[in-house]
């Protein structure tokens, strides 16, 4: 086995130790995406170490643990219409593409011009092109013409959960975003029921913020 193919699968079994991984969908998605692949070429070596690892423009790529937490919370499945808001890498578009068997649809939307090509061109290269749709733009907005989503997962911290990406969720859809409150940053998982959201607190986080631009 290919030492990189080892650290991925120690990286994996101690994320399923820690109970992190809970499912087998997230399990193979998580050993399906070549993390290396992802990060900036001088930190290759450290891809599958569980921690963010800085991109560029002020961007870092998730810490292994949050992109499994994250994607087991969205409870994925096959033709899903996933939005993800703030796509760094790449990295956690192509793990959600995984987890939904490749059956179905992430879009995601980068602020960052460079990021968005970056990204695209990794999930290009690794084969996720039509699965995967990179869009360069204001995440806080979302694709309208795209919804209703039955996912969305922000990978920004907000101040509040933006309306227009409640309004484009279905009904019983779910969202995972961290929130800026007094005390530091909050990851929520939101349910869309009817015109109300249900919000649950699941663990403390630290995320660069989400743009109000």
């Amino acid at each position: 086995m290919h030492s990189s193919s080892r650290a991925l699968h120690r990286l994996v079994e101690e994320l399923e130790r820690e109970g992190i991984i809970r499912s087998e969908r997230v399990k193979r998605a998580m050993l399906s995406v070549p993390r290396e692949e992802f990060v900036m070429p001088e930190y290759r070596m450290m891809a599958y170490e569980d921690r963010p690892l800085p991109l560029f423009a002020g961007a870092t790529i998730s810490a292994p643990h949050m992109v499994a937490m994250m994607c087991e919370l969205i409870d994925p499945r096959p033709w899903m219409r996933v939005l993800e808001v703030g796509t760094g890498s790449g990295y956690h578009a192509a793990v959600c593409a995984e987890a939904i068997e490749r059956r179905g649809k992430v879009y995601t939307i980068e602020r960052v011009k460079e990021l968005a090509i970056y990204a695209a061109q990794n999930l290009e290269r690794l084969g996720y092109w039509g699965v995967v749709e990179v869009f360069h733009g204001n995440g806080r907005r979302g694709l309208a013409q795209y919804a209703p989503f039955d996912a969305i997962i922000v990978t920004a911290a907000a101040t509040r959960i933006p309306e227009p990406l409640v309004e484009q969720m279905r009904d019983g859809g779910v969202m995972v975003i961290p929130l800026e409150e007094r005390a530091g940053q909050m990851l929520y998982r939101v349910v869309r029921e009817g015109s109300r959201v249900r919000k649950t607190p699941i663990t403390p986080v630290l995320f660069v913020p989400l743009r109000e631009d």
